[in-house]
């Protein structure tokens, strides 16, 4: 059917459907970017929780080990040190280039004059700009010539892989750590596997816009600190499957048993560290049970007696070492001895210090006396007895609280003294998932998992019941769950990939045993998808 001319209204009307496609068109741009940007800033919290995991838990630990016990653990930490220093070179390098793409495209995170962060849309101009990254990674914009910044950024990437392929290649207990490197850590695509026909470089950064570049540079620097990560607990996981396993602790006090009026005196305090093992043999004891050996002392006669023995360790290489032990204690007569001693005594029973709004035990003593009949007062504090020479003491404001305990020795003179304590607020309490606020598992596993706040090894009986959580996964916004199970939030986990980080944090939950105190802030949990 023939066309007629077109009149000016017509016209007009034609050019404002023009105008609004292209409006559509550039607000989906704009989501677009926003959401690449939200990503990235995820991906950039996800690498700091990684590297202080890293710094702070499992790089200290290999350290120690190395140090405690050499011909185990002395190689495999000059390698870490080794392969630490090279991803450092290549997060630091990858930093440089996102500054300096930020810097060519005027891109902005803050306002100058106030400090402010500014919003993705005032820079939407700057994500979008992709002649900056073109121009850094391609000589004169060519894309069939790497540029010596992009030459440069490979020959990063493959000397971190090159190093662990070296290195770990033929440790079959190191087989995942090297199967990681070489999958995540490349900058050109194993021949044939290109999707496209073109190089890495080509798809990841000619004609990307600034937010793509950023995004590709801040998984580089996630991957190399993943396989930082998987390295530390690779080697600490096979040293400490073929050793002997020390996870039982106990409070040692290594002190004279008699000591003389006004002379000095010292004990030694430590924290002793043993095992369960039957690698382990204690002689010159009685028996010996749960790693522990018992002797009963000879109190047959007074005066100084000596208690000696051996410990013997068979480490993993079949390798015995010795341990002598000596102990000289001094057997004295019974009561009418005690009681011409004098002096009042008061311990805490579960520590040095006292917790504010929880009953505090404590034990008071007159050496040779009636202890039903001390008495013991606490101003600021309220005292409650519990039996003869025992009460829970109550600690309100202030840091330190003073306490009297008052009696009569075995003469009956009247005795009175002042006892000291700090006054410390209850710890926050952690999250953690499977006892550990830090942990690695199959996405498969994720929405099975239950969230729980815990006051580590805190003696009191106070406990903790998780109402809600916020969860964040790579590439999606926070969700807030109600309860404490991660199955409500399963529709996030259903994209997750190896190398992701679930991030469980602003964890509200319920007390028992805490009275009418507040809960701390509690820990946030880090889960790594392997």
């Amino acid at each position: 059917m023939a066309q007629g001319k077109q009149t000016p209204r017509q016209k007009m009307i034609n050019l404002m459907y023009l105008v609004f496609i292209a409006m559509m068109a550039l607000n989906i741009d704009a989501e677009i970017i926003r959401s690449y940007y939200d990503s990235t800033k995820a991906l950039n919290e996800t690498r700091s929780l990684t590297e202080k995991k890293n710094e702070k838990i499992f790089e200290k630990t290999l350290e120690a080990k190395a140090q405690q016990v050499p011909d185990t653990y002395a190689q495999p930490w000059e390698q870490y040190k080794t392969l630490r220093d090279k991803i450092n070179l290549l997060v630091s390098d990858a930093e440089k280039i996102k500054v300096l793409l930020k810097k060519k495209s005027e891109f902005h995170d803050k306002d100058p004059k106030t400090g402010k962060d500014i919003d993705v849309s005032e820079n939407f101009a700057a994500l979008n700009n992709n002649e900056a990254t073109t121009e850094y990674f391609f000589r004169e914009g060519d894309e069939n010539t790497p540029s010596k910044g992009a030459t440069d950024l490979k020959a990063r990437i493959d000397d971190v892989r090159n190093y662990i392929n070296t290195t770990f290649g033929n440790n079959p207990q190191l087989k995942d750590l090297v199967e990681r490197a070489n999958k995540s850590l490349i900058a050109e695509y194993p021949k044939g596997k290109s999707p496209n026909e073109k190089t890495w470089f080509q798809n990841k950064f000619y004609h990307q816009p600034l937010i793509a570049a950023i995004s590709n540079l801040e998984i580089i620097q996630n991957d190399a600190r993943n396989v930082q990560s998987d390295a530390l607990a690779l080697m600490l996981q096979e040293k400490v499957d073929a050793s002997i396993k020390f996870s039982s602790y106990e409070a040692i006090v290594s002190a004279p048993v008699d000591v003389v009026a006004g002379k000095p005196a010292e004990a030694v305090i430590m924290l002793g560290n043993y095992s369960t093992s039957n690698k382990i043999n204690i002689s010159g004891v009685s028996r010996q049970e749960n790693g522990k050996g018992y002797a009963s002392l000879n109190t047959g006669a007074i005066g100084a007696h000596t208690l000696s023995g051996n410990i013997t360790l068979t480490d993993a290489s079949g390798k015995a070492q010795s341990f002598p032990f000596t102990h000289t204690y001094n057997v004295i007569a019974g009561p009418q001895e005690v009681k011409l001693q004098k002096g009042l005594l008061l311990s805490a029973d579960k520590m040095n210090v006292m917790y504010r709004g929880l009953d505090n035990p404590v034990t008071g003593s007159i050496l040779g006396a009636d202890n039903s009949k001390l008495s013991l007062s606490a101003p600021g504090a309220v005292v409650k007895s519990t039996g003869p020479g025992k009460w829970d003491v109550k600690p309100g404001a202030g840091n330190i609280l003073k306490i009297t305990l008052s009696g009569t020795d075995p003469y009956g003179k009247a005795l009175s003294q002042v006892f000291e304590y700090r006054i410390k607020n209850v710890p926050p309490p952690q999250g953690q998932i499977r006892g550990k606020n830090s942990l690695t598992m199959p996405a498969t596993s994720v929405e099975n998992q239950q969230l729980q706040a815990v006051i580590p090894d805190f003696d009191f009986p106070v406990s903790f019941n998780v109402t809600s959580f916020m969860v964040r996964v790579p590439g999606r916004a926070s969700m807030q769950i109600q309860g404490n199970s991660l199955n409500n939030a399963a529709g996030l986990f259903k994209n997750l990939r190896p190398g992701d980080g679930v991030y469980i944090f602003e964890i509200k939950a319920t007390a028992t045993g805490l009275g009418d105190q507040r809960i701390g802030n509690i820990s946030p949990v880090l889960i790594n998808i392997q």
